[in-house]
């Protein structure tokens, strides 16, 4: 394979990405062209959020192409746009062969959430003081085990097992990969209804649910009827604040509401929102991410 590697400002990126990918480029990646210099210009934005700005003032721009013709070509059309007036080619190199696959996967390893529970990828061999696990790979829906608010649900809910509860009959709300409802299931839930509006979500949890040999019904919001035991809903701040009452009506009397993707700061403003309807409180805490529960 071959790089083309290219210097641009800021506002040019998105349309030399896209004129690259439209010459054939295998991929497209963007850096700071002054990173590790003292003019290096970082992008921070909130935890599990997208940056506040797509690219730096002076970004380098990485496509890889399958041939050196391909990459010369794509130079070529490219320096002939208005576009590229501000942007500067800076060089075509050969990229070594690689198992792209397994240097992939080495990113990726077995996910503890208590000593006994671990989320392991297929290619991994189970840890040998892993009791309960779940096979998950890398997939489009959100949840693989390695974001803190994933793990929070997961330790929740073995944790409750743990100590003699029962979580009987569970709502995974916002199923994501389904991973919190195929832990729900191995940890010995009676019954698992997991809904989310996005049909690779609902698609993503019933084939990690059959690798898994867990029964559970995925589908749109309306399969939830009825009152659970455990309601989980690991999304982010706003929508479950809107969530509140809908949420708060399916939780059966003396069950369990386990909300995430709550940052810290955001504490109050849940309490709130949910007051009508019951007390929250935090219930665990991790890198700036918090877990909230009640009772009602």
């Amino acid at each position: 394979m071959h790089e083309l590697s290219l210097l641009c400002p800021e506002d040019s990126v998105e349309t030399l990405s896209d004129a690259l990918q439209a010459l054939d480029a295998l991929s497209v990646s963007v850096e700071d062209a002054d990173a590790l210099t003292q003019n290096e210009k970082p992008l921070f934005g909130e935890p599990g959020m997208p940056a506040p700005r797509q690219a730096w003032q002076r970004s380098r721009v990485l496509a890889l192409f399958a041939t050196q013709d391909g990459a010369n070509e794509a130079a070529q059309v490219l320096v002939q746009q208005d576009f590229f007036a501000d942007c500067e080619l800076l060089g075509n190199t050969v990229v070594p062969d690689q198992d792209w696959v397994r240097l992939t996967q080495s990113q990726f390893t077995p996910v503890e959430i208590t000593p006994s529970f671990w989320i392991v990828p297929t290619w991994h061999e189970v840890p040998a003081h892993a009791q309960t696990i779940i096979r998950l790979d890398p997939g489009l829906a959100f949840g693989t085990g390695t974001h803190p608010t994933t793990r929070m649900c997961l330790r929740w809910l073995a944790r409750r097992t743990e100590q003699g509860g029962s979580l009987g009959r569970v709502l995974d709300y916002g199923c994501g990969s389904g991973i919190l409802a195929i832990g729900a299931a191995k940890l010995g839930a009676s019954e698992v209804d997991a809904v989310d509006i996005d049909a690779a979500a609902i698609e993503s949890t019933e084939l990690n649910a059959s690798a898994n040999s867990v029964s559970l019904r995925a589908g749109q919001s309306e399969l939830a009827q009825g009152p659970y035991q455990t309601v989980l809903a690991n999304i982010l701040a706003t929508p479950l604040k809107v969530l509140a009452p809908l949420l708060c009506a399916h939780v059966a009397p003396g069950g369990a509401l386990v909300l995430a993707g709550i940052l810290e700061r955001q504490a109050q403003e849940l309490m709130q929102a949910y007051a009508p309807y019951c007390k929250l409180s935090v219930a665990d805490t991790e890198d700036g991410w918090i877990l909230m529960t009640a009772t009602l």
